[in-house]
Parts: structure tokens; C-alpha cells; sequence
């Protein structure tokens, strides 16, 4: 599925470092390093009038992300929070909005790898748009096994939320070639790691399965639903997953800030039940709950 443009974000104003830009001047230095190397930490979040969805959970993975690399100038949650408030307040939002939440090393004196070259404190960005959820939840979305194996831990560890995206985005442009709309990417030993930009769960009897969190994000909303089904007597369970077995399953789902819930209906060709009681049960839960999740600002 092709998101489109919303003209109601024709005019939107962009925080960038410590103040706030119409659009069109948004930029950042072509010294910065997330231009120069990818070099930078991003969250996606999702705003309801009752605030933003597990927020405080998303700046702490910000922070985990920035330290792994060695980030010098991390700025504080409530920072952070400040400048997310002050860029809503700007644009009037409060409901349907989809924050790209990006912290950069910063500027270098000249270009070049060495992160010593950074000298200008990081640089944060938000940059909040009207935007529904990416993918129909009620229909569903059809998938493609990739050749592009998500990265294990020896070479990238995923549990860094890094811009360096290319990983995925191959897996994605696959997906494209084939008229499907997501890829499915496996790990280096075969088993199944996520969607290029989603988690994945998938259902055999009474249980949820989901796979280890070996090459995948173990993602936020991943983790909403492994809660939800604790705290409500879904059996849950992570495993290593075959390919097969998600094709074979009685129901199989995607959870991403960006979709929330999605029923996976059909992999390589193959349909995937979409009938599935339990798979429902759980996209209702989290539609009940999700709204509870959320933290304000003010």
C-alpha cells in the first residue's frame, strides 16, 4: 500500500536542533550525520487526544540508542517532551498523528566517519504529520518471503533503532517488485524475523506465537500485545518460526506504531486464515486498550 500525500500537511511546522520551521525550510546541514553515514536513532509515535502512546517507553529505547553509539550530547526526556508539545501546539494537532521522532549525532566540522569530527551537540527533529494508520487493519495485507535476511546481532544489532534502514528497504522494494505489500524477512539461520518495518505473531491452537527478538526490534507495540495477552489468559509464546509454520498458521498478524494491528492474509501465494477467533480477540483488546496507553504532555 502506497501512502498518500495529505494536503492538511502542506503547512506544518518541523522542529529541527531547538526551534520550529515551516516545511519547506526544514533542513538539516549537509554535514550532519545522518546524511553523512546514517548515523542517527529514530522513534515512530502515534497521538491520541488522551496523548501520545507509550511515550515514555519509546524515549527510553531514543536514549538506549544514542548510548549504544556513543552519542555525547543525549538530550532529556523532558526535553524531548518539550519540543514533541511544542511542535503539536504549533500544528494544532491532537488526534490521526504520526510523529517521526529523529536524533542525529549532529553536524561535523568536515566530512568523514570519525565521530570525533562531531563538535555541535546532537540534533533532534520532530516532525509530526496528519497520517492514518498505513495499512487497511480490516482487509489485511499480503507478504513476500525476501532474499535479504534481516541482520543478526554479529553484524548489526537490532536492538539499536539506527537509520540505517537499507536493510529493510531492500526487503521492501522486493515486496514492491512483486505487487505485495510488505516483505518478510527471515533471519541468517532461516527462521522468520519480522516484516521490513513491522513485528510479526502468528496463531496454532489455543497459543500466540511470536519469534525471538534474535534479528528483529523487539518492538513496543510487540510488547503491548504480549502484555495484553498475559494480563487477559492468551497463552503467548516466543519461538523460532519457520516459514512454513506462518504459512500454515490458523492466523497471522503484524504490530508496528505505523499499523497498530494488521492481519497478514496471505505469504508467497499462499492465503493465510483471516476467520481467525483469536487472532480478532486480540486486534479488540488492543483497540480497547490502546487509548489507555497513551501519556500527555501537558
Amino acid at each position: 500500500m502506497l501512502q498518500e500525500q495529505n494536503p492538511k500537511n502542506d503547512n506544518i511546522q518541523v522542529y529541527i536542533k531547538d526551534r520550529l520551521y515551516h516545511r519547506d525550510e526544514a533542513k538539516i546541514s549537509v554535514f550532519d550525520s545522518a546524511v553523512q553515514g546514517g548515523d542517527a536513532v529514530w522513534e515512530g509515535l502515534r497521538v491520541y487526544p488522551e496523548g501520545v502512546v507509550c511515550l515514555d517507553k519509546h524515549l527510553s529505547r531514543l536514549h538506549a540508542s544514542a548510548k549504544t553509539l556513543a552519542f555525547t550530547d543525549i538530550p532529556s526526556k523532558a526535553v524531548i517532551k518539550k519540543a514533541i508539545k511544542q511542535t503539536l501546539d504549533a500544528n494544532g494537532m491532537n488526534d490521526d498523528v504520526h510523529i517521526r521522532l529523529t536524533l542525529t549525532r549532529g553536524t561535523k566540522i568536515t566530512s568523514g566517519m570519525d565521530p570525533r569530527l562531531n563538535q555541535d551537540g546532537s540534533c533532534l527533529i520532530v516532525l509530526a504529520e496528519w497520517k492514518p494508520l498505513v495499512y487497511d487493519n480490516k482487509s489485511g495485507i499480503k507478504v513476500l518471503s525476501t532474499s535479504q535476511r534481516r541482520n543478526a546481532p554479529q553484524f548489526l544489532d537490532s536492538k539499536i533503532h539506527h537509520n540505517n534502514l537499507l536493510n529493510n528497504i531492500i526487503a521492501k522494494i522486493q515486496a514492491n517488485v512483486a505487487g505485495k505489500d510488505a516483505g518478510l524477512m527471515l533471519d541468517d539461520r532461516g527462521f522468520v524475523a519480522e516484516l521490513n518495518g513491522s513485528n510479526v505473531f502468528m496463531i496454532k491452537g489455543d497459543t500466540i506465537y511470536t519469534p525471538f527478538a534474535h534479528a528483529c526490534l523487539p518492538g513496543i507495540t510487540r510488547n503491548t500485545v504480549m502484555e495484553l495477552c498475559k494480563q487477559n489468559g492468551i497463552k503467548i509464546k516466543e519461538a523460532d518460526l519457520s516459514l512454513s509454520e506462518f504459512i500454515n498458521a490458523e492466523g497471522a498478524f503484524a504490530t508496528g506504531t505505523m499499523g497498530e494491528l494488521t492481519p497478514m492474509v496471505e505469504i508467497d501465494g499462499r492465503d493465510v486464515h483471516r476467520d481467525c477467533a483469536l487472532m480478532d480477540r486480540v486486534l479488540i483488546l488492543f483497540k480497547e486498550n490502546v487509548r489507555n496507553l497513551c501519556e500527555p504532555l501537558s
